[in-house]
Formats: C-alpha cells, sequence, structure tokens
C-alpha cells in the first residue's frame, strides 16, 4: 500500500461513515480515491478531510450540488487561487451554516421544552387522586 493511504475500511471505521456512504460520495464526485493496480480505493488525508467536510453538512442539510461547490472552492484555495470572490463564497457558507445552527438550537430548546411538558404530564398521571 503506497506510503500514507488507507483502504476504506480504515477511513468508515474513523469517520463512523458506512462503506455504502462512502462509494456513494465517490459516485456523485466528492472525493475521488486513488486506485491501486487491482482497483482497491485508496485514501490519503486530503481524502478523508473532504469526507469529514461532508459528513458534517449533511445534518444540517446542505445538498450534494452545495457540498460539491464548497470543496471546490476549498480546492481552488488550496492550490493557491487568489480570486477574491472565493473568500466571499466562503462567508456565505460560514453564514449559512450559522444560521443553520441557530435553527437547530431553536428545535432543541423546543424539543426540552416538549419532553418537560410530557415528564409533567407522567408525574401529575402517577400522582395519587384525593376523592373528595
Amino acid at each position: 500500500m503506497a506510503e500514507g493511504l488507507v483502504q476504506i475500511g480504515e477511513v468508515a471505521e474513523r469517520l463512523g461513515l458506512s462503506l455504502r456512504t462512502i462509494r456513494h460520495y465517490e459516485e456523485v464526485g466528492l472525493v475521488v480515491p486513488e486506485r491501486t493496480p487491482g482497483g482497491f480505493r485508496l485514501y490519503g488525508e486530503t481524502h478523508i478531510d473532504r469526507l469529514a467536510l461532508v459528513k458534517r453538512m449533511k445534518p444540517l442539510g446542505f445538498s450534494l450540488e452545495e457540498m460539491r461547490d464548497l470543496l471546490g472552492i476549498i480546492d481552488r484555495v488550496a492550490a493557491g487561487d487568489d480570486d477574491p470572490t472565493l473568500a466571499g463564497r466562503l462567508h456565505l457558507f460560514e453564514r449559512a451554516v450559522a444560521d443553520r445552527a441557530e435553527r437547530l438550537r431553536e428545535q432543541l430548546a423546543m424539543a426540552r421544552e416538549f419532553a418537560e411538558q410530557l415528564r409533567r404530564r407522567r408525574l401529575e398521571a402517577k400522582a395519587p387522586r384525593v376523592r373528595p
């Protein structure tokens, strides 16, 4: 195996992703691993970092196209592209993540409030009733 490259199983274990998910991300072009002459997928740190980023974007509701767009921007920046629009596009993603995180905080607060209401109702249901 090439120096610093790992097979798909190790990537899956390290990131907590299924083999199927990693293969899917390859099929849709989000990550393109190297291949051995025998066809085995090999992943370096760059591939693993890309998959980790996609894993963080998925639960926030980003589409595959948005993921592709962000990865493209990151690739261009890493390659030394000094296009001034790249920073602005990264800022838009940063705002989108912040907005989605805020919505999740609001949903979590509602869920906690709902759970507390259910807990109170359960305790009320267990309390002995006083008969007149």
